[in-house]
């Protein structure tokens, strides 16, 4: 795959570079700050090289608040086709709202920390550059979790919920089955089940595993 990477620390920028490069992946550019990051990305599109998917930090240059989550948002608006994975330091439930309450395809959302378990981080940016999602669990926890938003989830059972919060970390019904020990069958009942209480019908086809997750986000 074809990516982009945003983040004004050189080190992890080149070595972000370095791991995707490793495993085979073309990145396409780095840079250091959101601007530059929405101008390469048209430059890019300008040539007929549009990336898969940009990999940006949410804090950067010059203010380091918001600059790179900004330059997300606007990405995501402007090309929707590109997958958006943006790394924090730490959850911030405003940021990752406003990423999440677009569209519901390409887009993740992980801590900088996970970067460390390599399998996990690269299969999160492969995942979003493909139109999947990859949340990190914490900022699942921490959404799902939000008192305001308890009625939406309030008809679902705490193992639904505990289902629910996997399938926003991007897992599959078997990689859930496995993590919670029970069959493929269960895990797959608990999910129509899931379908069935946010209101989710069959016509609004594959992303429904992705809308279960931003039903409640969006409401």
């Amino acid at each position: 795959m074809r990516v982009v990477i945003a983040e004004d620390s050189v080190l992890l920028r080149e070595g972000l570079t370095r791991l995707l490069t490793d495993l085979g992946h073309d990145v396409v550019a780095g840079v250091g700050d959101g601007e530059a990051l929405v101008k390469t990305v048209a430059d890019l599109a300008a040539q007929g090289e549009l990336p898969d998917v940009v990999v940006a930090d949410v804090r950067m240059p010059p203010t380091h608040t918001d600059e790179g989550v900004r330059a997300a948002v606007r990405l995501r608006r402007d090309h929707p086709g590109i997958g958006v994975l943006v790394l924090s330091q730490y959850v911030e439930e405003q940021y990752a709202t406003e990423l999440l309450a677009g569209s519901s395809t390409g887009v993740g959302y992980l801590l900088k920390d996970r970067v460390a378990e390599v399998r996990e981080f690269v299969d999160a940016v492969v995942r979003v550059a493909r139109g999947g999602t990859a949340l990190d669990p914490e900022v699942v926890a921490q959404l799902l979790g939000r008192s305001r938003k308890q009625d939406v989830l309030a008809g679902l059972t705490p193992r639904e919920r505990e289902v629910l919060g996997l399938m926003a970390e991007g897992r599959t019904n078997s990689a859930i089955a496995k993590q919670l020990v029970v069959s493929d069958g269960a895990v797959e009942k608990h999910v129509s089940n899931i379908f069935l209480k946010l209101g989710l019908s069959p016509s609004v086809g594959d992303h429904r595993r992705v809308l279960a997750v931003l039903t409640y986000l969006n409401s």
